[in-house]
């Protein structure tokens, strides 16, 4: 996460929502949750306040290399035709 009140916590990107440009991210550190009051459904079967993972728009994201950390991605053609992407501070593929 770089913006927002949880700024510095990791997680893995569960969902993208391509047309709204947001993502959700899940994590053990629970992060962008909210509390939302849920009515009791025949799918739920009980109601009350439930933590939800709430999307997050993609600026506020960013991709965590495992030899530099956070950074940028990039692009390059291999010599075969095929694009692939790369860490904008070390160079390495991903």
């Amino acid at each position: 996460m770089l913006s927002g009140k949880d700024v510095g916590k990791r997680g893995t990107i569960t969902r993208v929502i391509p047309d709204r440009e947001r993502v959700i991210v899940t994590s053990p550190d629970l992060i962008n949750v909210v509390k939302k009051h849920q009515k009791a459904t025949k799918a739920t079967m009980q109601g009350g306040i439930i933590d939800k993972e709430m999307p997050i728009h993609v600026s506020n994201v960013a991709y965590v290399c495992r030899s530099c950390g956070p950074t940028r991605l990039g692009f390059r053609f291999t010599p075969d035709g095929t694009k692939v992407r790369v860490c904008r501070k070390c160079g390495n593929d991903v």
